[in-house]
């Protein structure tokens, strides 16, 4: 009788049970510091945002027109003397009866009016000595009065530890007098590929590419990708295939980066020294994931050489193929990072569209297939959806995640993830 003795295959990892062990060990990152709101795109709040003010800071009109007392309009078409004008940035005195101020937008409620008429719905009459005002339309109590505070009390936490902030954050925080806030540093990622088939853009004319030799495409977008999830690149370019060289690279990073990145051999059975690398200066796991494209992946860590510093430092391969490389990024290292800097939401949401086409013969893996939305409102898939075709991704707007063996029809509801979120 004939044995096996073949140790056998671990069963391949999920997508979330792997991300569930990613973020256990993203500890936020303790270091802070204090940057203008100007220059504060894209950081993470380290602290609550709270208000000292109110906004608006009081009553004031959301319409040009005139600024009035509700009894003194029982029936449409009374008349009102106007007797002040106030622009924004100006207060007015009290409204007595049967008078009315002309009012612009941003402008404080005088004392004593309840309503603002808009100036379409009113019609003035300057011949007499004292202008007066037609109000064509009997007003209810409030109307176009921003009332103070109705956009931020005082004392009210504005925006959250652990926002990131955006556009319109910035604007808010603007709103209520920031001129500086507190955010967590940013992390500090070494990049690095290896492979002695790389060649980078520039340093040969492809007309003179060595035969096997291919152009080092994963390092321009994962760069880009780290700058847009908040961090300071240093681009450690390709590392020589050997074993000494990625020893001195990676001891060297190690003491001074937050995430070590590397593309490329990661892949069981491969030939490959980034491996032995991390196990000789930390430790390494090697999972193979139920994902398509980018089932490889590596996670592990390197302790600092730093006489001054006892840390660890955070280690990730991903696949060479550079659809692999890209899906895999977003799944897993943005999410990471994004904890990194203390932001609590950092798994993808996705919303439910229709497919607008077929897949009857799904992948047994998650699937994560390059669409595209037309003006259906659904989605349209690339023709060819294998891991090293680049363009698939130019071309799309997004994924859909498919689970394993899942055929899709014409009409089906899908999860789709764009990548207009992703690359926020």
């Amino acid at each position: 009788m004939v044995t096996d003795n073949a140790p056998k295959r671990p069963p391949l990892m999920s997508l979330d049970e792997a991300l569930d062990h990613v973020l256990k060990a993203a500890i936020v990152i303790p270091e802070h510091e204090s940057v203008p709101s100007f220059e504060a795109d894209g950081r993470v709040l380290a602290e609550d945002l709270v208000s000292q003010l109110q906004v608006p800071p009081q009553d004031n009109s959301s319409m040009d027109g005139y600024a009035i007392r509700l009894e003194d309009v029982p029936v449409a078409g009374a008349r009102l003397k106007v007797t002040q004008r106030i622009p924004a940035g100006h207060n007015g005195q009290a409204l007595q009866a049967g008078e009315a101020a002309r009012i612009f937008t941003g402008a404080p409620i005088p004392p004593g009016a309840n309503a603002v008429v808009m100036q379409e719905d009113t019609q003035l009459d300057s011949s007499t000595e004292v202008p007066e005002v037609a109000v064509q339309v009997i007003p209810s109590q409030g109307q176009w009065i921003r009332r103070s505070g109705e956009d931020v009390t005082r004392g009210a936490v504005v925006l959250p530890k652990g926002t990131r902030l955006d556009p319109a954050a910035l604007g808010l925080a603007a709103s209520i007098g920031v001129a500086k806030v507190k955010v967590v540093r940013r992390p500090r990622v070494a990049l690095f590929s290896t492979g002695d088939e790389l060649v980078m853009p520039g340093d040969v004319e492809p007309q003179n590419m060595r035969p096997g030799a291919i152009y080092n495409s994963n390092r321009f977008f994962l760069r880009a990708l780290l700058v847009r999830a908040g961090c300071d690149v240093t681009d450690l370019g390709i590392v020589p295939d050997n074993l000494s060289s990625t020893l001195q690279v990676m001891k060297a990073a190690a003491d001074n980066h937050d995430l070590i990145l590397t593309s490329g051999g990661v892949s069981v059975g491969e030939e490959d020294h980034v491996k032995p690398a991390v196990e000789a200066l930390g430790g390494l796991n090697l999972w193979q994931i139920s994902m398509k494209p980018g089932k490889p992946f590596a996670f592990g860590y390197l302790n600092s050489q730093s006489v001054t510093e006892a840390k660890k430092t955070h280690f990730m391969g991903l696949p060479g193929n550079p659809v692999s490389s890209f899906v895999t990024f977003q799944l897993l290292v943005r999410p990471f990072l994004l904890a990194l800097q203390g932001v609590a939401a950092v798994r993808p949401t996705p919303y439910r569209l229709q497919a607008h086409f077929d897949l009857p013969k799904p992948d047994k893996r998650r699937e994560f297939l390059r669409v595209k939305r037309n003006a259906q409102g659904g989605v349209e898939l690339f023709p060819n959806q294998s891991s090293g075709v680049l363009t698939s991704v130019v071309w799309g707007d997004g994924v859909v995640d498919n689970p394993g063996a899942q055929a899709i029809q014409v009409g089906d509801w899908v999860s789709f993830y764009p990548f207009a979120e992703w690359l926020q």
